[in-house]
């Protein structure tokens, strides 16, 4: 498996060869972010500079290009003053997932509000509801739904959060707190994730059933 510090270290010398000072923040989200990598991991890795033009974006690539593993990497990149101006709903799953490598994120908070919660949680539920209906009339894709129920998870962290006020980043760990309806949808994504056979139609009705009620009675 790939040795996630020296990797950063790499990635790090050479975004400050190639961005010098305009470097605000480096983080990492996924797997990595959370310590559960494994060989086939993706590294997410997040960047954001002083402003980003398009540009930039090129360098950025280019400078991907000569890094090792350069199959794996994604993630996101943006200007601070564009960030500091997202959607709030989208910077809840975005704040708690990254964990910081280089600067701090903390400045968002001040509108990751509840609000916002509730709204990551309402948008989450719409999109699970939408891609599982498009699913089952259309792709009927075993992929495509363990994607959703990885998108439903997320869900269910902001859920907890609401509830709890704590932000549980390992999916496993929500299993302790959360209802009956979300831990039904938890212990679906993790036996998906450790590869047990996806039963397309029976989750996708649990699935729907599940957004559904999320979207109709949640608050």
């Amino acid at each position: 498996m790939i040795d996630i510090t020296t990797w950063l270290d790499g990635f790090l010398k050479a975004l400050s060869h190639n961005f010098e000072n305009r470097v605000w923040f480096v983080g990492l989200q996924g797997s990595y972010g959370r310590g559960e990598a494994t060989e086939t991991s993706d590294i997410d890795v997040v960047v954001i500079l002083d402003e980003l033009a398009a540009s930039d974006i090129w360098e950025y690539n280019t400078m991907l290009d000569t890094l090792p593993h350069r199959e794996l990497i994604c993630g996101f990149l943006s200007g601070k003053n564009e960030l500091r101006s997202w959607e709030p709903s989208d910077l809840f799953q975005f704040y708690y997932d990254t964990a910081p490598i280089k600067g701090s994120l903390d400045e968002l908070l001040t509108v990751i509000d509840e609000a916002a919660t509730r709204r990551a949680i309402k948008i989450g539920a719409c999109n699970v509801y939408h891609g599982c209906v498009h699913n089952m009339l259309h792709e009927k894709s075993e992929d495509i739904l363990r994607g959703l129920y990885k998108s439903a998870s997320f869900v269910v962290q902001a859920i907890a959060f609401k509830q709890t006020g704590k932000y549980i980043k390992h999916q496993k760990d929500l299993l302790d707190v959360v209802s009956a309806d979300e831990r039904m949808i938890i212990e679906t994504f993790l036996n998906l994730k450790n590869g047990d056979a996806v039963e397309l139609d029976a989750m996708s009705e649990e699935l729907f059933a599940w957004a559904k009620k999320q979207i109709t009675e949640g608050n």
